[in-house]
């Protein structure tokens, strides 16, 4: 899943490349740095040059190299961030979380700790692969992203992962989906309903709401519960009577009126 808010990412770590430092950049460095001692000067400033030349994984090893040469100084801790953001940019998300994750072991009430949440967050938002296949990463994009809005609601991060937040719901809904349409598919009403009811009760404020009532109404007919069928119905029509959902559970119910004449008890 694929949005563009890189340009927004990258201008809200500005304060922390703007903290310039004198020092002569290296030429000819290589990712994989071996153990020469630097000044943090020199490290430092070399990895913001290649960061600005989007050469983000040798940015990442002089970052590092930074927190392993001078773990005590000031200069670690923007580091880290810096290295997390150059894994990020270099879609090495894996090595972005770690590094973001280390940064809040170490300093956990630093000013910098939404944006480290932040970025945690939106490196599982970016590995979010369709709902045909696993949803782990999902899940931990909507943990991640809901602990951010948690510590820092008020936070300049907190209204963009709000809305990431909203987009991964509506993912998993849609696995939701998919696994409940096989199942109806091959005649397994009790499971497709199950997955569908989970669709109306957890992920409400979906796109995919309309849909799961149809099915709703589908498979509880098939189950011989007709008024569950339509009351299911009753509420896709209250709350989405323009669709094509409703007009298709309307239908199912006309066709079915014999069943619910039976279902009604006697007084």
């Amino acid at each position: 899943m694929r949005t563009p808010f890189r340009r927004a990412l990258a201008l809200a770590i500005v304060p922390v490349l703007a903290f310039s430092v004198a020092g002569c950049a290296k030429k000819g460095a290589k990712a994989d740095l071996p153990y020469v001692a630097r000044d943090v000067g020199t490290l430092y400033s070399t990895g913001k040059e290649k960061l600005d030349q989007h050469q983000y994984k040798l940015a990442a090893a002089l970052f590092d190299e930074v927190e392993r040469q001078h773990p005590y100084s000031i200069w670690a801790r923007r580091a880290q961030l810096m290295g997390a953001f150059s894994y990020y940019l270099n879609k090495d998300y894996p090595e972005a979380i770690s590094s973001a994750q280390r940064f809040l072991a170490v300093h956990p009430g630093n000013r910098d700790a939404p944006y480290a949440y932040y970025l945690i967050g939106v490196s599982y938002y970016e590995q979010i692969s369709d709902v045909t296949r696993d949803q782990k990463i999902t899940q931990q994009a909507l943990d991640s992203l809901g602990e951010l809005t948690r510590r820092y609601p008020t936070s300049k991060y907190a209204s963009d992962a709000r809305l990431k937040i909203d987009l991964v719901r509506d993912h998993l809904a849609g696995k939701e989906m998919e696994i409940g349409r096989f199942y109806e598919s091959r005649g397994l009403w009790l499971a497709a309903s199950l997955r569908f009811r989970a669709v109306v009760d957890n992920y409400e404020t979906t796109t995919h709401v309309p849909e799961a009532l149809l099915r709703l109404t589908e498979t509880y007919l098939a189950l011989g519960v007709p008024m569950e069928a339509k009351k299911s119905a009753a509420v896709l029509g209250n709350n989405y009577p323009g669709t094509d959902w409703y007009q298709r559970a309307y239908k199912l119910i006309q066709d079915n009126q014999d069943k619910l004449a039976k279902a009604v008890p006697a007084s």
